[in-house]
Formats: structure tokens, sequence, C-alpha cells
């Protein structure tokens, strides 16, 4: 279903986030004759959400009025947040009424033309960001959209550019029915099995991105495992700098064509750096973001452009890129010591990768968050490894802690805290000279935060007043 095919449609959405808030925007300025009937919501809606939706009438539903509501509305828009797995949207679907969301009528809309869209389970809003910059330092217009950039919407009101990349998450994808023209995935690991109902179902989700019509090219991390085996790779695919010429593009089923990275044949990171078919092409020390991990999202942003036919000039296309908010962000260095700021990191493994980022320098880890049923033990393995001491928070501290003691980390090194500031107070006091405190939580911060922004710009402003032990 396209946007411009609801004109005169009575409509129900289900939420009044910032991209229903679009929706009804541009729902009010184009399409006049179709209507927001029904506004579905878990509990009380906010004051203004009449006029958020610009729907004065609006017949405001929670409950068990919400199927029959929206059942009798000719389509359901629904909040990204709002998972397709409810019993009452399966309940509203069977019964035959079309559930969508503004990002999937955008996409049908523009029939994915144009479009490099990405996700993953961690990297996208980067990757995201380095292919928007990168296209425009070629030459290329470009616009950034979805979860980072502006509502996929918004973009109706400018002339279609050359390249728009947009970040989809999981909650997107579940019922897309229009695919990018370029479908980029980084990787794929455990996370939002509430949502989804099972790791299984959230994996199928993210991956079946590759498969939508209108999909010309699927990129992959091929250093992902869960990515190569879930896709069937070769392995010769993966690991032969010889056959680069007839390698680096192969078939899968149902996608025209894939391209591989973070793999000799392609794009892929050397001595930290970036290298194309094993020639560098931009060092460590020339790179804008610190870390592995952001060497390869920068390669899967380049694999990326190149399936739209665009090759930027390394390393200076890289100038003037800014970092992220929240990722691996350097708050403050003071007396010696580095506070970084990963309140992004809500997964075990992505905690794994910010860790590997500070090689050789001692490491203060504060971790902890809302419990998903995460598994802490390959990252208590490495915390052990690494030398690294942590300061475990509510809610999942407790078997953070317990997972680095397990793995042999002294009770002195590995130690629970009541809460963050209490957690950056104790950082503050055991670190040494020339030491790291990283938050980088391994965990959701929903049990005490607004979202991982809250809590980062919690730690930034604890941080920027802490006092270390050191001269």
């Amino acid at each position: 279903m396209r946007f411009s095919e609801l004109d005169g449609a009575a409509i129900g959405v289900w939420g009044a986030g910032r991209e229903i808030s679009s929706f009804a925007d541009q729902l009010a300025r184009r399409l006049p004759s179709a209507r927001i009937l029904v506004a579905a919501f878990d509990s009380s809606p906010p004051e203004d959400v009449r006029e958020t939706l610009r729907a004065p009438d609006v017949r405001i539903v929670t409950g068990a009025e919400i199927v029959p509501a929206l059942s009798a509305c000719e389509v359901v828009v629904r909040s990204p947040g709002v998972s397709i797995y409810r019993p009452e949207l399966r309940a509203v679907r069977e019964g035959g009424t079309p559930v969508t969301t503004a990002t999937a009528l955008w996409l049908a809309q523009r029939g994915g033309e144009g479009v490099i869209g990405i996700t993953g389970t961690k990297g996208k809003s980067t990757t995201a960001a380095l292919a928007h910059h990168l296209a425009r330092a070629a030459g290329r217009s470009s616009q950034l959209a979805g979860n980072i950039g502006v509502p996929a919407l918004d973009l109706l009101d400018s002339e279609p550019a050359q390249v728009t990349v947009l970040e989809l998450s999981s909650y997107h994808i579940a019922d897309l029915e229009i695919g990018p023209e370029v479908a980029v995935v980084t990787n794929v690991f455990r996370e939002h099995t509430d949502w989804h109902g099972s790791e299984q179902t959230y994996r199928a989700d993210k991956l079946r991105l590759l498969g939508l019509p209108g999909v010309h090219v699927a990129v992959i991390n091929g250093r992902d495992p869960g990515l190569t085996e879930a896709l069937a790779v070769p392995a010769s695919t993966l690991a032969n700098p010889d056959a680069a010429s007839r390698a680096v593009h192969h078939q899968l089923d149902g996608i025209v064509e894939t391209i591989t990275y973070g793999v000799p044949v392609s794009w892929d990171v050397r001595d930290g750096g970036i290298a194309f078919r094993g020639e560098l092409v931009a060092s460590a020390a020339e790179l804008p973001l610190r870390g592995e991990h952001n060497a390869l999202n920068l390669c899967g942003a380049l694999a990326a452009l190149a399936a739209r036919g665009i090759e930027p000039r390394l390393p200076e296309s890289l100038d003037g890129f800014q970092p992220l908010a929240h990722r691996l962000e350097t708050v403050v260095e003071r007396q010696g010591v580095l506070w970084v700021n990963d309140s992004i990191s809500t997964t075990p493994e992505s905690t794994i990768a910010a860790l590997a980022s500070f090689p050789g320098r001692e490491i203060v880890l504060i971790g902890g968050g809302q419990d998903r049923g995460q598994s802490f033990t390959e990252l208590g393995r490495v915390i052990a490894e690494r030398g690294v001491t942590v300061v475990g928070v509510p809610s999942t501290g407790p078997t953070l802690i317990a997972a680095a003691r397990s793995a042999g980390v002294v009770a002195a090194r590995a130690l629970e805290a009541a809460n963050l500031a209490q957690a950056v107070a104790w950082a503050a006091e055991m670190a040494g000279p020339r030491a790291v405190v990283l938050l980088s939580p391994a965990a959701p911060s929903y049990d005490h935060y607004a979202d991982f922004e809250q809590r980062g710009e919690r730690f930034r402003a604890l941080a920027i007043s802490a006092r270390c032990a050191g001269p």
C-alpha cells in the first residue's frame, strides 16, 4: 500500500510518536479527504493527542475497545514500537484490515528506488550516517531518514535525492511489503525478544529485508556467522582474495545480487584501517571513529554505495564526519582518565566490541540495565581476560558481576552499585592513570530511563562532575 492510496480512507492509528506525528501532518496537508477516526493506546494518551494527530474528532480507545474500533477502519497505521505480534493486531489483520507503518507507506510510494536500507542489531545508525556523509562527499545528493534523520514521510516535502539512506529497525521490517533497492544487514544477534516473541522470530524479521520485492542488491557482513550461516554464503567467497573479480558478487535464493564486506575480497578491516581487495586505502589514524567494529561499519557503508555505483575517495571523503552521540563518545579527559559514553550498547556483543576499542589501556566498565534475558557469560570471560574492573548497576548488574566473578575476576574488581551515580563515584576512585571509564551497559535502559539517550546524558553529567583519585 502506498501513501497516495489513502486518499478518502478511514484510518486508525496506534500510538502518537514521532513517526505517527509525521504521518498525520502529511495526511492533513496532502490527502485532506482521508481521516484519522481511531487512535489506540495502551494507556491514557497525551493530552495534546488530538492536535498531534490533526484530528479533533478522533475516537480514543484503549483495552477491549481497540480491536473492534481498529477493525472498523479501512487501514491501520501503527507506531513502530507497537508489535505486530500483539494479539490485538493479529485479530485486526485476521479480520481483513491492513496494518502498516508510515515508513512502509513511503517505501511503497517510492518503490524502493534509489534507497539504501540499513538494518542490524548494532551499527546501523553509524553505518547509515557514514553512507549519507560519503555519498555527499562523492558529489551525490543524499537524504537521511528513518530511525536516524527525519521520518521517512517527511521526505515527501523535497525532491527525491540521488541517494536516500534509510535506517530500518526490525520493528519496521516485520511487515514491510516493499524493500529498498539496496538492503544492508550489519549483524544479527539476540535483541528485542519482548517485541518479537523469540530470538528466532527476531532474526527472521531482520533477514526478511533481504528478500523483499524491490531489493536488487543485498549487502551483508561476512564477519557475522549468524548472517553467513543463515544465508549459506560460500566459504570461498569469504576467504579467497585471488578470486576478487568473480567472488565479491554471488547469488542467493531470491536475491538478484549480494555483496559481502568484511572479507579479503571486498571492503575489509586491516590493522584497524580500511582495505579494498587487500589494498590499504585508509589507515586507522585516518578514520573518524574508534574501534574495529566502527571500521567494519565503514566497510558496510562503502559496500552499499558501491552497489549504487558510488565510489568515494578515501580518506579525504571522511573529512568532517561527526560521530554520533552515545556511541563511544568521549565525554571528558581529566587527570589522565578518559570518560567514554557508550550508552547505545544494549547487548553483550556490542559491549565486547567497545572493550576491544581501547587496546593496552586499563578499563573500568560500568554495565547493567533492563533484563531481557541476556547471557553475560562471554562478556564475563572477556572482562576477566582483559583485566577489566567492572561496576554493575541495576537491573542486570548483579548478573553481570556474577558472570565476571565466575570467569575469575576478584571480588574487589567486580562491584555492585546501587545506581549510576554510585557507579560513577566508585569508578572515579578505582581508575588509575590513563584509565578509561566506560559506560557500555550491555543492556537496554528502560528499567530506569526513558531511553539510552537519557541514560547517556545522565552519565555525561556525572562524569563531568566526577573527581578522580589520581594526582
